[in-house]
């Protein structure tokens, strides 16, 4: 490559071919280096691979044959252009050559035009072949960084390195087919901002979800749940989704926490500049959903659907300005926590849509 010394490793146990070589090399205006048998050239590529080697056939202990085979064998130095030297023609060593992977011949008496030749023809193709692994290297980086910025989007700055990660081995970053899963579902609300809309300027109210969801989602990633809907006012996030989460519920929990204390500095402003009261409605509950993608050919959603997602949205809807309602199993999974926070037992709930009733807890926050 331009401005880069081409290095290339002598291979041969005559010293003098060996000095006669490097010699032609050096003239050219490359870094000539010599050993003379197989397990001291392994060991040289092992600490500096070279760009190119010029292996001698006959070495003692093992024959070029078996280095060249032992190197192309590594994906370490299976790159590098090996030229073997040799003073045997027949047609079967050529043959074993070939075999071991060697890219290229040189007969003995070396002749220095042929020599320079073929040197110069493998560095052109060496070089080529560098520059294009070079631009693949950067595509990829460039594709994961643009897939890493749209996770990032949906997930925790984490969860997404981790998804980046899995994508390399199997091409998808969550699975195609649907599957049941354990999730602990949270929803967010603005409350009253519908009414609150009616007597602001549209671009003011734009300004101000900006601010709302820029408050909730940092709450939401902080504790490394995954945004799965964002509609009109309304934050759905998950928890032991799409990675398992011993303490998922507690993740919620604080999450919850986290954004209606996130979001008292803005709502501090809006109240200051005479906006309608309004606060952050909560509901959390778990249980089992199914984890997939839902919607049309022209439009897919990963999101989550089932019993758990449908009673947090039910509690969301219920739940007052600065208010967190937790289904039971939630209640007791966070019980541990509780300490010191206003909580109340609202009592056996029916829920719209829903068959029975459920026991739910209010949290103050």
């Amino acid at each position: 490559m331009t401005g880069t010394v081409f290095r290339v490793l002598v291979v041969d146990d005559d010293p003098d071919m060996a000095a006669f070589l490097a010699r032609l090399l050096t003239r050219e205006g490359m870094a000539a280096e010599t050993v003379a048998d197989a397990e001291a050239a392994f060991a040289r590529v092992g600490t500096l691979p070279p760009d190119m080697i010029l292996l001698d056939v006959m070495l003692p202990g093992a024959d070029g044959f078996t280095l060249c085979e032992r190197l192309k064998s590594s994906p370490a130095s299976a790159m590098i252009p090996i030229v073997l030297v040799t003073a045997l023609e027949d047609q079967e060593s050529r043959v074993r050559g070939i075999r071991a992977g060697a890219d290229d011949f040189l007969s003995k008496p070396v002749r220095r035009e042929e020599l320079i030749a073929r040197v110069k023809t493998l560095r052109r193709l060496h070089e080529t072949r560098r520059e294009l692994e070079a631009r693949r290297l950067a595509a990829e980086s460039q594709h994961k960084e643009t897939l890493r910025k749209a996770f990032s989007r949906y997930v925790s700055p984490r969860l997404a390195e981790t998804i980046i990660a899995d994508l390399a081995e199997d091409g998808t970053p969550f699975r195609r087919e649907p599957q049941r899963v354990s999730v602990v579902a949270l929803f967010a609300d603005l409350r009253g901002f519908t009414r609150l809309t009616e007597s602001t300027r549209v671009d003011e109210v734009v300004g101000m979800l900006n601010e709302y969801f820029h408050a909730i989602t940092d709450a939401a990633y902080r504790h490394e749940g995954t945004i799965f809907s964002m509609a009109g006012d309304s934050l759905l996030v998950g928890f032991n989704v799409p990675f398992a989460q011993a303490d998922a519920a507690e993740r919620a929990f604080h999450a919850a926490q986290d954004m209606v204390a996130g979001f008292a500095p803005v709502l501090a402003t809006w109240t200051a500049h005479g906006g309608a009261a309004t606060g952050v409605g909560i509901g959390i509950a778990s249980g089992e959903a199914i984890l997939g993608n839902v919607g049309s050919p022209h439009y897919m959603s990963h999101t989550i659907i089932g019993d758990a997602v449908n009673t947090a949205a039910r509690l969301m809807q219920m739940a007052q300005p600065g208010e967190l309602l937790l289904s039971r199993p939630v209640y007791d999974a966070v019980r541990g926590t509780l300490e010191g926070q206003r909580v109340r037992f609202k009592g056996e709930v029916a829920l719209r849509g829903r068959s029975g009733t459920i026991e739910v807890y209010s949290v103050t926050l």
